[in-house]
């Protein structure tokens, strides 16, 4: 299964894929990230987005997305663009048929790191180690990958469990 993880941001959007076996093995198919912080208004970043997930989806075919769910941000502004981002990116997936998953950024840390309050240093460590690669990854595709890790790992639960992911969550 080919899983294509999504971090979106209005400047710069992170995008991991990985590919996992029946026995849950990973492995690293791609990573980058989209810059669209040059562009000359928003409208065209969001262009620019869209295109580019769309590309990198035609070009290695994945069959699920996760992608960070939107979390409250200090400067509602700044919450508005991060959201219209991840609207981009998450219409090129649907667009194309593919399932999205959402998880929040203490979930994927919990997945990958093993706490919810780990610094991206961490996650991008842990990320070269589980996927076996060298040398530095970028910022925001390591988190990319590590909700594409993370999705691997929740969806290889579901399947022993046999519940729905919506029921693990407390009633408040």
């Amino acid at each position: 299964m080919r899983i294509i993880g999504i971090d979106p941001g209005s400047q710069r959007t992170g995008i991991g894929i990985v590919d996992v076996d029946a026995a849950g093995k990973l492995s690293h198919v791609f990573h980058g990230a989209l810059m669209v912080a040059g562009e000359e208004d928003f409208t065209r970043r969001l262009k620019r987005i869209f295109e580019g997930v769309d590309e990198i989806i035609s070009l290695h075919h994945p069959v699920e997305c996760g992608i960070e769910r939107v979390f409250m941000a200090r400067n509602p502004d700044s919450a508005l663009k991060l959201g219209q981002a991840r609207g981009a990116a998450i219409c090129a997936v649907v667009n194309r048929g593919i399932a999205v998953h959402e998880y929040a950024a203490t979930e994927v840390k919990k997945a990958v790191v093993g706490g919810g309050r780990s610094d991206k240093t961490q996650v991008q460590h842990m990320i070269g180690v589980l996927l076996g690669l060298k040398g530095p990854i970028q910022a925001d595709a390591a988190d990319a990958l590590a909700i594409a890790v993370a999705h691997a790992h929740t969806r290889s639960s579901l399947e022993r469990v046999g519940i729905p992911r919506t029921a693990w969550r407390r009633r408040r």
